[in-house]
């Protein structure tokens, strides 16, 4: 995309605030036009006060000043005003379609981005285009009206002195363009080492606990101290072409002015010009240099702006998950099959094969525990289901229908998920337990859920009960108590089609108890997934496939692969020799 098409990209999210916007250009042309008379006034009330002693120029020039700068006062606030409004709805429609686009990206681009650099996307990135798509063009306006009334003046006094400026335009130009290459590499840069100090931030913060017990305090502080400073040379480089961009300009326009001066000095010797005409002169050549140093420094902005709308466009641009499914179902039955089932992640070098054809059908209501080592397959055939990651190939049904045919609104209304790494958001108990929920749910319906997975026991005990804060991903719960909640919403979304992705695995004696029968109430009357390492969890599945790098090698049930004596006994073993409670899953 050129400059061009990305900056026009950018006015157009503008358009939708233009009534705003024309104000605010109309207060910007009413106060550059204002400038120009001052200069133009300095002729007739020095020639009329003290050449001419004119009584009407002494009387009403110093009313006409006030006046001057009473309406630029109030078209400068108009104008100010409505840009900063244009501009803070452009950031904030930004911001809204940058985290949209998120809740709609596929698993695999989280997979590859990290989570500080989306974050300083939708903080810092939005915010340094608002300059680009709004300031810039209302300074522009106002400084071209301007120059453009200066010059005009000056053309009037004396256009032979000034045609004579021109001449430096060419040089000005030049370095302006030289300067505005340096400052776009350079933005790009800040905006990359922002990220990566967001990322640095954000491991620290959510990690906390693993850096004070393994004591990386010296090595996040080293990382942090070299983000930090990556960052601080990337703007040094952005300040010092900035900097540098003003006075070359200046002064280049400076050699200009003193010609111009020498020139009209000399004319004033020779009464070729009033003084009045040659103050005048003077005056509107020196009021330039504030128009064109503000039209030089646009540019720094213009380019920061431009950097940051790359990387705002190129999120809002990333290619949404495929929904291309127009079935819509109601409630399922609940059979899944999957048919020659293949799975590669993308990566760099080459695709990494995770699952090989995969045959295996799961009748409704009845629950599959998949079993093998790391690595196996297990979760990654679990993730296929509510189309997190696309097969290469091969497909599964769901009721007889391919999950592709139907919209991932309707597929997934049909899937609850209950894993190990439980996923709770800084809100109440109540909150987390109906999250999702496109209708009102009762409190009776919550209690009800949360009864059905034993976690009324300890919610009850809290003072505020339903309404109690979990913190930041459930940081003031036990684990147990996180698993419950998690169950609880799996219960009250009532799903047909439900995965268990190592749910107990990380739990002490006590709390399995409790999670494992909340689990079983869950898992009744639904087509259930498992994925897990207790031995608990798996013998009283229906039937276990076991995996083993990407094929399933055995099925049957706890007791049938005992007897076989193959792989599903070997893991049984190997885990009876470690914990007779667990079973590598």
């Amino acid at each position: 995309m050129t400059n061009t098409q990305l900056y026009l990209r950018l006015l157009s999210y503008v358009r939708a605030y233009w009534r705003v916007f024309a104000a605010s250009v109309l207060g910007t042309a009413v106060s550059a036009a204002t400038e120009p008379l001052l200069p133009a006034l300095l002729k007739p009330m020095l020639d009329g006060t003290f050449v001419q002693k004119d009584d009407f120029v002494i009387r009403w020039a110093p009313l006409i000043i006030v006046l001057i700068f009473f309406v630029r006062g109030i078209a400068g606030f108009v104008a100010t005003y409505s840009i900063n409004w244009v501009g803070n709805k452009v950031v904030m429609d930004l911001r809204g379609e940058m985290f949209r686009k998120l809740l709609t990206l596929p698993a695999h681009y989280y997979d590859n981005h990290a989570t500080g650099n989306l974050i300083s996307k939708l903080t810092y990135d939005v915010t340094q285009v608002t300059a680009a798509a709004t300031s810039v063009v209302t300074v522009s306006i106002r400084d071209s009206i301007i120059i453009v009334g200066l010059m005009g003046w000056l053309l009037y006094l004396n256009w032979k002195l000034t045609l004579l400026s021109l001449i430096v335009t060419p040089l000005v130009a030049l370095v302006i363009y030289t300067i505005n290459r340096r400052l776009r590499n350079a933005s790009r840069d800040s905006q990359r080492a922002m990220g990566n100090l967001t990322q640095v931030i954000e491991e620290s913060v959510s990690a906390h606990k693993v850096v004070k017990l393994f004591g990386g305090q010296n090595y996040e502080e080293q990382r942090f101290t070299n983000e930090t400073n990556w960052m601080r040379r990337y703007m040094m480089k952005q300040a010092a072409a900035a900097a540098a961009n003003v006075p070359l300009v200046q002064l280049v326009a400076a050699f200009a002015l003193a010609i111009i001066i020498y020139l009209a000095t000399s004319q004033a010797k020779t009464d070729a010009t009033s003084v009045g005409g040659f103050l005048s002169f003077v005056a509107a050549m020196l009021m330039l240099t504030a128009p064109i140093k503000r039209l030089t420094s646009v540019s720094e902005f213009m380019q920061r702006g431009l950097a940051a709308a790359e990387s705002v466009f190129d999120l809002v641009d990333t290619e949404s998950e495929q929904d291309s499914g127009k079935r819509t179902i109601t409630r399922a039955r609940g059979d899944l099959s999957f048919e020659h089932l293949d799975f590669a992640y993308q990566s760099e070098d080459a695709p990494r094969l995770a699952l090989h054809d995969i045959c295996l059908d799961v009748p409704a209501g009845q629950t599959v525990a998949l079993v093998g080592a790391s690595g196996s397959g297990k979760s990654t055939l679990a993730n296929l289901v509510p189309r997190f990651y696309i097969p290469s190939g091969g497909r599964i049904l769901l009721d007889g229908t391919d999950i592709n045919e139907l919209s991932l609104k309707s597929l997934r209304e049909n899937i609850a998920l209950v894993s190990q790494e439980v996923v709770l958001f800084n809100d109440t108990v109540k909150a987390n337990i109906a999250y999702g929920q496109e209708r009102e749910v009762k409190e009776d319906e919550i209690i009800a859920a949360a009864t059905a997975a034993h976690a009324m026991e300890f919610i009850r005990e809290w003072p505020e009960g339903l309404n109690t804060l979990v913190g930041e991903r459930g940081v003031k719960l036990s684990g147990g108590q996180r698993q419950r909640i998690a169950i609880a919403r799996a219960i009250l979304k009532d799903a047909p089609v439900l995965i268990l992705d190592e749910a107990t695995s990380a739990l002490d004696t006590e709390s399995e108890r409790h999670v494992q029968a909340a689990l079983e109430t869950l898992m009744k009357n639904r087509t259930t997934l498992v994925i897990a390492h207790r031995l608990s969890t798996i013998e009283k599945a229906d039937r276990i496939v076991v995996m083993q790098k990407g094929r399933i090698m055995e099925t049957g049930t706890h007791e049938e692969l005992l007897e076989k004596k193959g792989i599903y006994a070997q893991l049984l073993q190997f885990s009876e020799g470690a914990n007779p409670q667990e079973i590598q899953g």
